[in-house]
């Protein structure tokens, strides 16, 4: 079981929520409300004033699904939350270890 977490903008949610929908047997998604700023030695010159204080909201997705599965999901954020610009976002996967599901105690 792998954990495909992403940080994109708010406003390619509704986009990025169609195409996981779209993925057979897509188990489902988490978001997260966040904020945070792009490495400054990827912007120009700024100030420290405006380096600390210049948070962006951005969302965090986080899926938990099969292994066979990360790359289609992986895919689907890439495709649909880039926008070529800077602070697209980034995403990466983490693996997961004996998920169990509250509702009825079911191993994952």
């Amino acid at each position: 079981m792998k954990e495909i977490r992403a940080i994109v903008r708010p406003s390619r949610l509704q986009r990025l929520q169609d195409a996981l929908r779209a993925i057979p047997n897509f188990p489902g998604v988490t978001v997260f409300k966040a904020e945070g700023f792009t490495a400054p030695a990827a912007v120009a010159k700024r100030t420290v004033k405006e380096e600390l204080t210049d948070f962006t909201p951005k969302l965090m997705v986080c899926v938990l699904a099969d292994e066979s599965m990360v790359e289609t999901i992986r895919q689907a954020i890439l495709e649909t939350c880039g926008t070529g610009q800077i602070g697209d976002g980034i995403v990466w996967t983490v693996d997961i270890a004996g998920p169990t599901r509250i509702r009825d105690g079911t191993s994952l």
